[in-house]
């Protein structure tokens, strides 16, 4: 067997292993070993590639990639051993930009470097390849550091709105068909400075035009620009496997990206343009009324008394880090008979699946954590709802109020629950930027203050219930 049919069947099983991956990460229960498959499928391909490579590099070459690859390993490692669970989707969005970077420069290469045996079609079609690849990979790229800035608050969440941002977005479109004609028919480095500069242009606007609200579909669309620019780079550097790896990646987050905007009533057209997102209006800014609040004594006397409670987490609950203490209350009241679950929205948190991967390392059972077309009408038979850090998730503005910024979005409907206590720091409104009237409707109640402070102060109010009742136990034996 040759070196190369060698690596070729290596590409196929590490092809392979990268299917059985997507197909673990679809379900929670299987979600480990999809990891561990893509794993192994990436640390096949890296191998076979390095092989493959060997036959046509010096061995100061093959020094060279070992080093990068060790540092690069290093970096991977330390960066997943410190990052938060809330830096998650800030840190998915950067390295989707090194992607694109790296697509940029593979595409680059490939004009610089043409291999002299191309002629005719064949060099027309290297170049076609070259442009695109570098058109899709400048965008990915400023496009993953505006969703990293906007993700780390770095820069404001609201969307840009540049007049005739949709013209802008269709003359770059215009632009990149009509200098690829040109440079295919006659290749010059002025044209592709031209077409990275729009590209670079095109990616940060089209992220800058898209509101709080919709930085999750964002996340999971730049997913798929990623694949899409690292199976251009496949073209250029013919490797099979880096072409069916990124269709994959480029096929699954569109596809994902599709169903949450379907979640979200959202025009995935829209959004994918950056058509949607408008600050909120003046009217939905302020206070709609007054709110009560409630103490975490009281939340206990509530839940004690409850026969059904529904928990709706959002990002203020991966902020505070309190899903241990939220697993521990769904323990105890569980065990009190009570029965509890957990009503997850599509786009809670920042990523799709976050709030699930929370409470998955909190160890809280998967058959009590329902989606939100699972539990939405059973709100209205539950004693009590805890909202921990959610806010345009259950705003019901977007049922009621046809003008407001995230009108037709589906929510969960916990305001139709019998009472509802909402965990909030503040008043302040959600990332969306849009002020929630559920806060002021007189079913719900305010529990200010850190969310894993609340909970545990929540657990030690029923512990202080539970003790006259243990102590008349007592007495009476």
């Amino acid at each position: 067997m040759t070196t190369d049919t060698a690596a070729q069947a290596a590409y196929v099983v590490a092809a392979l292993l990268f299917i059985l991956s997507l197909a673990g990460l679809s379900q929670h229960r299987t979600s480990r070993s999809g990891v561990v498959w893509g794993i192994a499928g990436m640390v096949v391909a890296l191998a076979a590639t390095v092989g493959l490579a060997s036959r046509s590099i010096s061995a100061t070459g093959l020094v060279l990639i070992a080093v990068a690859t060790a540092v690069g390993a290093g970096i991977g490692l330390w960066r997943a051993k410190v990052v938060e669970m809330t830096g998650m989707p800030e840190l998915i969005a950067i390295m989707h930009s090194l992607v694109g970077l790296a697509a940029t420069f593979v595409g680059w290469n490939g004009y610089l470097d043409v291999d002299a045996e191309l002629s005719g079609s064949l060099l027309g079609i290297h170049h076609a390849e070259v442009f695109i690849g570098v058109f899709i990979g400048a965008v990915t790229f400023t496009g993953s550091v505006v969703a990293y800035l906007k993700l780390s608050a770095r820069i404001a969440s609201r969307p840009l709105t540049l007049p005739g941002k949709h013209v802008l977005n269709i003359g770059a479109l215009v632009a990149f068909v009509g200098l690829t004609i040109a440079f295919v028919a006659r290749p010059t480095m002025g044209l592709l400075i031209a077409v990275t500069v729009i590209a670079l242009a095109l990616g940060a606007h089209l992220v800058a035009s898209i509101g709080g609200g919709d930085m999750p579909v964002v996340v999971s669309m730049l997913n798929s620009y990623s694949g899409w620019a690292a199976a251009a780079s496949g073209f250029l550097l013919s490797n099979n496997l880096l072409i069916v790896t990124g269709a994959l990646v480029g096929s699954s987050g569109a596809y994902l990206s599709y169903i949450m905007c379907k979640a979200m009533n959202r025009s995935f057209i829209s959004v994918i343009a950056g058509g949607f997102g408008t600050p909120a209006a003046a009217s939905d800014e302020g206070e709609q009324g007054e709110h009560r609040e409630i103490s975490a004594e009281e939340t206990a006397e509530l839940l004690r008394d409850a026969s059904s409670v529904i928990i709706t987490p959002g990002y203020g609950m991966a902020v505070a880090q309190a899903q241990y203490p939220v697993a521990e209350l769904a323990r105890k009241l569980r065990d009190r008979g009570v029965e509890v679950r957990f009503g997850i929205h599509p786009v809670a948190g920042r990523l799709p699946g976050h709030m699930n991967v929370l409470l998955a390392e909190a160890n809280v059972p998967y058959d009590i954590v329902l989606e939100m077309d699972e539990i939405n009408d059973d709100f209205a038979a539950t004693s009590v709802v805890l909202v921990i850090g959610a806010n345009d998730t259950v705003n019901p503005a977007a049922t009621d109020n046809p003008s407001s910024p995230i009108a037709g979005m589906p929510v969960l409907h916990v305001w139709e629950a019998a009472n509802v206590v909402v965990f909030k720091r503040s008043m302040a409104a959600g990332y969306a930027g849009v002020q929630n009237p559920l806060f002021f409707r007189e079913n719900t109640q305010m529990l200010f203050g850190d969310a894993k402070q609340r909970v545990e102060d929540i657990l030690r109010g029923l512990d202080a219930l539970d003790t006259p009742v243990r102590e008349m136990a007592g007495s009476s034996r």
